[in-house]
């Protein structure tokens, strides 16, 4: 609500930063204020208030000094929001590296998953049990994803090998707001298992970005430039990871 005299003026079209790994796209509007306001709403959104003058650096930077904050609000939004009951029934779409896979469900005397053409085949002990199937195909999808996040791993970093630094270990997480992260006190990759059923390029985005921070902690032009170097499609791939419905 715009009060005390303010007025508005029109809000200029999304941008975003990237923190820690972490896509903020948000509007801003310069209106007649005095100082940089901020508002998430229900729906995720980031909108930001500025006055007229507000250089268009100082706005990001603002967003990304309330970038910890914004993914608080997102994660207390998501624990509010109905769950959105991903079925168990034969036909229920399963994503895989970027292909979407139809889950048929067949009784057998084990758990076993497999992929057979356009389908995700889970063989269960106990039938269409939803609790038992979202336990045998979440197993799967780790499976996967050790073996992947590691192959993906060692060939980016292979690519990297100017760099000079070794490959840290990896960690594989269900994060809710990050693709993967880099820490510098365990000198870990943390990577999102919802990777596992993005297209591979970018899942080698992301890796190559935390691989990255190894020499560049922030999001400046020098760690951009790095990123260039051995992802010159980073910002396609962005696109794509927020479209795949991963997360």
């Amino acid at each position: 609500m715009a009060g005390n005299g303010e007025r508005r003026h029109d809000a200029m079209p999304a941008m975003e930063i990237i923190h820690q790994g972490v896509t903020i796209s948000f509007h801003y509007c310069r209106s007649r204020r005095r100082s940089l306001g901020m508002t998430v709403r229900r729906d995720k959104s980031v909108w930001v208030r500025v006055p007229l003058a507000t250089p268009l650096d100082e706005i990001r930077a603002f967003v990304g000094r309330k970038a910890d904050w914004i993914q608080m609000v997102w994660q207390r939004l998501e624990s509010c929001l109905p769950q959105s009951g991903q079925s168990f029934q034969s036909g229920a779409i399963f994503p895989y590296q970027g292909r979407e896979y139809l889950l048929r469900v067949e009784r057998g005397a084990g758990e076993a998953v497999s992929l057979r053409g356009h389908e995700l085949v889970v063989c269960s002990s106990q039938g269409d049990d939803h609790g038992q199937l979202a336990g045998v195909i979440d197993a799967w999808y780790r499976g996967r994803a050790v073996e992947l996040f590691g192959e993906r791993a060692r060939e980016c970093h292979r690519r990297m090998e100017a760099e000079a630094f070794p490959l840290p270990p990896i960690v594989i997480r269900s994060m809710k707001s990050r693709w993967g992260s880099y820490s510098y006190r365990t000198g870990r990759i943390c990577l999102n298992l919802n990777l596992i059923k993005a297209p591979l390029p970018c899942l080698d985005y992301v890796i190559i970005h935390e691989l990255c921070h190894i020499r560049v902690p922030n999001h400046g032009p020098h760690f951009w430039k790095l990123v260039s170097r051995y992802a010159p499609d980073h910002a396609e791939l962005r696109r794509q990871l927020r479209q795949c419905g991963a997360l």
